[in-house]
């Protein structure tokens, strides 16, 4: 009888898919060496949802090493239930295999908004004297890269060729972010997306703003959370300032999601801190240094507010289309319950639908990078933006069919109301609360 080997002494470069431990160091990836960022963990729901053309026979290219206790192994979802065999079927009618990658007018609109954000940062590194316009225009250029180049590049979905994706992904990096830390962080809330312990996005803004809709009497509720309605934006627009002070780019140790139990010390990840701290290194040169010594000294406290309002603009144009996609009324914030009061697992594919939305079409999404096709995304995470709106009908007809639940808002202004709503429901406990009495 083999000796099962606990999940924690796993080595970084293997990982768990369904139980069974896989050697990735003698593997050669198509999606080159960025997976082994996932060495060290159970990645089953990762793997399936990365893979949706894959069965069971791929994984015999990889060399399997053992075995781990199945009382270890992730078993809140399930997978290849009928909703999810009919929405791939029909969804790959539209977009074939082999050409879920970026399109022609994907990369004209990646290069356009890469043009538009080198032009802004040579006019913000050498100007002698900066301004709110200047300002705004540049935060929102590299809001504009985090949304349409560096999301899809590290999701593997701009381009076939790994390098490609590679190279576009530290855009997170020219915006002030980290490539690395966006990838643990993402691709952790997009395996147990609204789940009550898993998801690093859920609990990210606590203490200041709960998104978790914890029951009354929580320990997280504080009196201040009754009125996150009104401040929840300004608390969003620290986004950028955050990014810039977070630690965690000297040890590329996701706080968010190392706190959800994912590990993050494998070699691969550990030799990139290097390049994470120059790059950082650079963008505060040249974007907060820079802007300082080209206007003088006298004029500090002038071109600190200009660099201010630059990061306030980036962060509310992220933030805020951020803050949409989960946090909506009548979206599912617990969908793993099932699992703890039933001991009934839950279809992965129908809870990505439920707790996310969809608004707008197609020109949102030429300027959201697809983001505003949330339900589609979290359902194709490795497809490009550039086929959501090809595929957002037929999604919304399975849907229907299946009694899946599907947000959507033809307008982006009617999904921001809504998040608004839920921004005081989740702060007051209402949906808690008996309905037209307000009883417990």
């Amino acid at each position: 009888m083999s000796t099962l080997t606990p999940l924690k002494s796993i080595k970084g470069t293997e990982v768990v898919i369904d139980g069974t431990i896989y050697d990735l160091k003698s593997f050669d990836h198509p999606g080159g060496d960025s997976i082994l960022i996932f060495g060290g963990n159970d990645v089953t729901v990762q793997y399936t949802m990365i893979h949706p053309y894959h069965t069971k026979h791929h994984l015999t290219k990889m060399k399997a090493v053992g075995k781990i206790d199945p009382k270890e192994a992730e078993t809140d979802y399930i997978f290849d239930t009928d909703f999810e065999r009919e929405i791939k079927r029909e969804v790959f009618k539209i977009v074939r295999r082999g050409r879920e990658f970026g399109t022609p007018g994907y990369f004209i609109r990646a290069f356009f908004y890469i043009g538009l954000m080198i032009y802004m940062n040579y006019q913000w590194t050498t100007a002698i004297a900066t301004t709110i316009p200047l300002a705004v225009l540049f935060g929102i250029a590299q809001a504009l890269i985090g949304l349409n180049v560096q999301h899809d590049a590290n999701h593997g979905a701009a381009s076939k060729h790994y390098w490609i994706n590679d190279l576009l992904g530290f855009g997170a990096d020219a915006i002030g972010g980290c490539k690395w830390n966006w990838m643990q962080q993402h691709w952790t809330h997009h395996a147990f997306t609204n789940h009550h312990i898993k998801d690093p996005d859920s609990f990210n803004a606590e203490p200041f703003l709960l998104f978790n809709d914890y029951p009354i009497g929580h320990h997280m509720r504080k009196f201040y959370h009754k009125f996150q309605a009104l401040f929840f934006l300004p608390v969003l627009s620290g986004y950028w300032l955050s990014m810039i002070l977070n630690p965690g780019v000297f040890t590329l140790v996701h706080g968010g999601a190392s706190g959800m139990g994912f590990r993050m010390d494998n070699d691969f990840t550990k030799s990139r801190i290097k390049y994470a701290v120059l790059l950082r290194i650079t963008y505060i040169y040249l974007n907060i240094v820079r802007p300082i010594m080209n206007c003088g000294l006298d004029n500090t406290l002038t071109t600190v507010f200009h660099i201010l309002c630059m990061g306030w603009a980036e962060s509310l144009t992220l933030a805020i289309l951020f803050s949409l996609s989960h946090n909506f009324e009548q979206s599912e914030r617990d969908p793993t319950r099932a699992v703890r009061e039933h001991n009934k697992k839950v279809c992965w594919f129908k809870s990505q639908v439920e707790t996310s939305s969809t608004y707008g079409g197609f020109i949102a999404g030429a300027l959201t990078g697809g983001l505003n096709f949330q339900v589609e995304h979290h359902l194709f995470p490795r497809m490009s933006s550039a086929w959501y709106p090809f595929i957002a009908p037929t999604v919304r007809e399975i849907c229907k069919k299946h009694g899946v639940r599907y947000a959507y808002y033809p307008y982006v202004w009617q999904n921001f109301i809504s998040t608004v709503k839920y921004m005081h429901q989740a702060g007051t406990g209402s949906n808690w609360m008996t309905p037209l009495k307000g009883d417990l």
